[in-house]
Formats: C-alpha cells, structure tokens, sequence
C-alpha cells in the first residue's frame, strides 16, 4: 500500500493514537472507481468500497448532460480522524464521462497525535471527460492532514479538479482562523507514457509560518483552487472567457486564471473572506469550462432559500 510517511512536512508527527494505531482495521478507507461507456451514457462498472469510505450508486440526476453518471462520495466516520488513511483510485475507460462529488464538507477532525492523509489516483483514458469538485475542505484546530493526487491523461482527455480550504471552524465559539496544525496539499499530472507534465504542492503550517500576512492569504480566509486539464484548443477558449482578473474590495474577493506548463491546461485561483462568494467564483470557472469542452452547462444552483 501506498503511503505519505515519507513526507518531510509530516516528521513531528509520526507518534500513535491511544484510542488505535495509524492505518488500523477501520480506519483505512478504500474505494475504486471505474467507469465505462454503455451505448449514449458512461455507466460506473467497476466498485469497490472499504469503510469508512463509501458510494451507493451511479445518479442521473444532470439535466443538461442525462448520459453523465454522477456519484457522491460519504464518510462513515464524520470526518478524517487522526490515523486514518484514505486511498481512491478512479478509472475512466475510451468515452466515458463521469461527475463526484462528496457528500458535505471534508471534516479534518482535531487531533492530539499522528494525522490523517488522503491519497487519489486518476486514470484517464483518450475522449475521456472528469469532474471531481469536492465540498471544502474544514481543518480543525490542531489537525494535521496531507493529501497526494495524481492524474494521468492523454491530451484528448478533459478532468475538471476543484478544492476549496476553508481556515477552520471560523463561526464556532471565538473561531479557529488557521487553528490547525497541519494542511499539505500536492497535485502531479503525467502523459500515459510517463511524460511529466506539472507539480503543484502547498504546506499550510499556520504554527510555523503565519499565514494572515501580506503575499500569503493577507486578510482572506478562504481559499478556491480548480485545475483544468485539457487540450490546448479547449483551453484557450476556457482562457478567452476567464482571463480578466477580479480584485473586488466590496465583498472582498481575488482571482484569476494562469496557464499550466508543458500545454497542460488552466489553474485558476481565488481568494474571498467568506465560503459562498468564493464557491461561486470556482462555479463560474467550472460552468466555461463545461460549456466549451462539452457544449453544455451545468444546471441551475440549488437554492435552499
């Protein structure tokens, strides 16, 4: 099995829980994903699953693109706890096309030893389309979470990654802006043949290195990253549609869009001090994207008003 003990940032923490010992039974969630193309639609033909991870089924709940299997990912344990080790491996087949989402906020549960790691693999093969935009991400105070994720796709091959880093709890009792301990963050993209096409990794270590100062979050808290990888025919397009920066003072918000390496695709940033205006701006984003890689767009948000 794969793991990020390795990694230099996660040296202070390597001592064990009392409750159980890293990577225990139950704590090792394992879950495999495949998906193919079945006549007009992508079907999810391939599923394995291991607590605390889950998935029920494939929806087709998409309006705009019907054929699109759209599955969310759970947790049986509310959150990641400290010790737990998360693996997700997705596979699309030639033709497919598939949305995930996660079931609500990712919970970086408070920790007293060790740390909690997340390791995604996707596999991506030629005419393929993938969009994987989880809820954010909540690290609470004291915990420590790395997560890896590599993606291998040819260049016919589209996958649309969001995350957004919320900086705690920031609402509960005096709030817990950048509280945690911990929150490493590392992207890799490659060619089938190995060819490698860009790194991006972040170490957030508000203990360490402050991060409310200027060139680093400043006076934001909320932090949206979305990596488009795409051809660059697509990718001008996206880029056409999504180059103008945004610096607004009344809500506040920051973003903009930059090119990725080796013709690799878009990444585009954000910054807000509060969830929902900075969750639109990654929807904007995600809506071109759709739009001018499939010809569709997505449907309505819901609204809970």
């Amino acid at each position: 099995m794969i793991t990020l003990d390795g990694a230099r940032e996660l040296a202070p923490y390597q001592d064990q829980p009392a409750q159980l010992p890293a990577a225990s039974n139950g704590k090792v969630g394992v879950l495999r994903l495949g998906f193919e193309r079945r006549g007009d639609r992508t079907i999810l033909h391939d599923l394995y699953r291991q607590s605390p991870l889950l998935v029920q089924r494939a929806l087709y709940w998409d309006e705009e693109m019907p054929q699109l299997p759209c599955v969310m990912i759970l947790t049986t344990s509310g959150g990641v706890l400290q010790g737990d080790r998360l693996h997700m491996d997705v596979d699309l087949a030639p033709g497919s096309q598939a949305h995930l989402v996660t079931q609500a906020a990712t919970k970086i549960q408070e920790m007293d030893a060790n740390y909690g790691s997340q390791i995604q693999r996707f596999t991506l093969a030629e005419d393929t389309y993938l969009e994987y935009l989880p809820e954010p991400v909540i690290p609470y105070r004291g915990s420590r979470f790395v997560t890896d994720t590599r993606v291998r796709l040819p260049e016919s091959a589209t996958m649309l990654y969001g995350e957004v880093l919320q900086p705690g709890r920031k609402y509960y009792r005096d709030g817990e802006l950048f509280a945690y301990d911990l929150f490493s963050s590392s992207l890799r993209a490659e060619r089938p043949d190995g060819r490698q096409l860009f790194v991006e990794k972040f170490v957030v270590a508000p203990g360490q290195f402050p991060v409310a100062r200027l060139g680093v979050m400043d006076r934001f808290h909320i932090f949206g990253n979305v990596v488009l990888l795409t051809s660059p025919e697509r990718a001008a397009r996206v880029y056409e549609r999504t180059s103008t920066p945004v610096w607004d003072e009344e809500t506040p918000l920051a973003s903009a869009v930059s090119r990725l390496p080796n013709d690799a695709g878009l990444i585009f940033k954000v910054l807000g001090q509060e969830t929902e205006p900075v969750r639109a701006a990654v929807r904007a984003f995600c809506v071109a994207a759709r739009e001018e890689v499939t010809g569709r767009t997505f449907p309505p948000a819901f609204s809970w008003r």
